[in-house]
């Protein structure tokens, strides 16, 4: 049975309608699939900026004033010195300075200072007693004036003089034998003087890193029979710290 020509023509168009909308959505579903797969996915990376505090310069020194009432040191004390007039062996000893002072004005004080220093000496040739690196020691008292030098916030040079007096232990390791026998002083207390001054190095207002250089001068007695005096100047300093405090001169 054949369709009439009209009829025919409605059917292919119908057919053909059907196709084209089903055509365009595969193609449209393919090219989405198409553009997903090549699209860069993108990721939430975090702030890498991070916010700088505001930088502020403390200066320490900034309070340095030099118009304390008082400072006292402490320190680490060396000392060259000779235990007998004739003695071609020196001793080295090691021992403790402690130091103050009362300011009066602002570039004078009156210092004072306590020293300790103990150690080993050579001895002269004494056999049959054969008496080797015998124990000495020597203990400083004195006092005088201070002057504050050049100075700024971050040290000062300080200069004294002081007097006082020494007392030598020199028999403490004789085992009995009188001193004349290893060349040493007897026991005493001398009359001694310092000369020298400080290198201060503030730390704070208050704290101070400081170096004391001195010359240690004293007059020993002798007596092998016959008494006389020797004049020795030895070199000594120390290291450690001061502290400064009292209320503004």
């Amino acid at each position: 049975m054949r369709l009439p020509v009209r009829y025919s023509v409605f059917l292919i168009a119908g057919v053909v309608g059907l196709c084209v909308p089903a055509a365009s959505l595969r193609a449209q579903g393919t090219a989405d699939q198409s553009s997903s797969s090549q699209t860069t996915p993108v990721q939430n990376t975090p702030n890498q900026t991070t916010p700088n505090g505001t930088y502020v310069s403390v200066d320490p020194l900034a309070k340095v004033r030099y118009d304390n009432k008082f400072d006292v040191s402490l320190t680490m004390a060396y000392d060259h010195m000779k235990a007998g007039p004739t003695l071609l062996q020196g001793s080295n000893l090691g021992g403790l300075d402690l130091t103050g002072s009362m300011w009066m004005t602002r570039h004078w004080a009156i210092e004072g200072s306590a020293r300790g220093y103990v150690g080993t000496s050579g001895a002269a040739p004494n056999a049959p007693f054969n008496i080797r690196g015998p124990f000495v020691s020597e203990y400083y008292f004195a006092a005088g004036p201070e002057w504050l030098g050049p100075h700024n916030k971050h040290g000062a040079i300080l200069a004294h003089a002081l007097v006082g007096g020494v007392y030598g232990d020199f028999e403490h390791d004789l085992r009995g034998q009188p001193p004349s026998v290893v060349g040493f002083y007897n026991n005493q207390i001398a009359p001694t003087a310092i000369i020298g001054g400080h290198f201060d190095l503030n730390r704070s207002p208050r704290w101070v890193f400081r170096i004391t250089p001195d010359a240690l001068m004293k007059w020993y007695s002798i007596d092998y029979g016959t008494k006389t005096t020797q004049w020795d100047v030895n070199f000594g300093i120390s290291v450690g710290l001061e502290y400064k405090f009292g209320k503004k001169r």
